[in-house]
C-alpha cells in the first residue's frame, strides 16, 4: 500500500487518481498507523516551506515519517513541496528541513540574459537523465514533466541529482539517494510522464 501523506498541502486527490488509474494500490491519510504499515510513502506539497515543515511537526508526523524513511527504508516520493522538505533548508524560511537529502532549496536568480524569465517556473519543461534510476525505466523519449515552482534545489553531493532541467540556467528537477526519491515537477498533471513514473515507483 502507498499512504500518501495529508499534511494539509499538496494535490492529493489529483495524486490518488493517477495512482488508481495506474492500478496501484493507495490512500490518502493523516494516521500514524497507516503511516507505520505503509509499503511506500509520498509526500506531496504545494506552498510555503516553514508552512510544510510545522504541518508535519504539528500533526506529529516527525518520528514516524523519519522512522520509515531512514530506519526502515521504505521507498519514499517527494512531490514539488514534498521534495524541498527533503533537503535541510530553504531560502523561502527558517525552520529546519527534513536532512533526507544534503542539499538546500534555493530562490530562482537570473543573469542579465534571462531576466526576462518569469518565476515561478511555470508549465512543460523537459528533464534530462543525470544516472539510471528504476523512476525512469522504459520511460518515453523527450520526457517532459509539468513544473510550478519557484525556488530550486541543490544538491552537495552530485550524485544524488536524478533529473536535471534548465530554466535560465541547469538545475536538479528530480533526486535518488537510495530509498528517498524526490521530484521538482508534478507527475500527477504530466499526462502519460507522470502516469510511466508513478508505475515505476509504484513497482519498486
Amino acid at each position: 500500500m502507498i499512504t500518501i501523506i495529508d499534511y494539509g498541502l499538496g494535490n492529493l486527490g489529483s495524486i490518488l487518481n493517477m495512482l488508481k488509474k495506474i492500478g496501484a494500490q493507495a490512500k490518502i491519510s493523516t494516521s500514524k498507523l497507516d503511516i507505520e504499515k505503509a509499503d511506500k510513502l509520498i509526500l506531496p506539497g504545494v506552498g510555503a516551506f516553514d508552512n510544510g515543515m510545522n504541518q508535519l511537526r504539528e500533526r506529529e508526523l516527525m518520528d514516524v515519517l523519519n522512522y520509515k524513511a531512514m530506519e526502515e527504508k521504505v521507498p519514499t516520493l517527494g512531490i514539488c513541496l514534498g521534495m524541498q522538505l527533503l533537503g535541510n533548508s530553504s531560502e523561502e524560511g527558517t525552520e529546519k528541513g527534513l536532512g533526507w537529502i544534503d542539499a538546500a532549496t534555493l530562490k530562482f536568480k537570473f543573469d542579465e540574459q534571462n531576466l526576462h524569465l518569469k518565476v515561478p517556473h511555470m508549465g512543460w519543461n523537459l528533464v534530462n537523465e543525470k544516472k539510471g534510476s528504476v523512476l525512469s525505466k522504459e520511460m518515453y523519449e523527450e520526457p517532459r514533466f509539468y513544473f510550478v515552482h519557484s525556488y530550486h534545489f541543490v544538491c552537495k553531493n552530485p550524485q544524488d541529482e536524478l533529473f536535471r532541467s534548465n530554466y535560465g540556467f541547469e538545475f536538479t528537477s528530480a533526486v535518488e539517494k537510495d530509498n528517498i526519491m524526490g521530484v521538482q515537477f508534478h507527475p500527477e498533471k504530466s499526462h502519460k510522464f507522470g502516469m510511466r513514473l508513478l508505475s515505476n515507483f509504484a513497482a519498486i
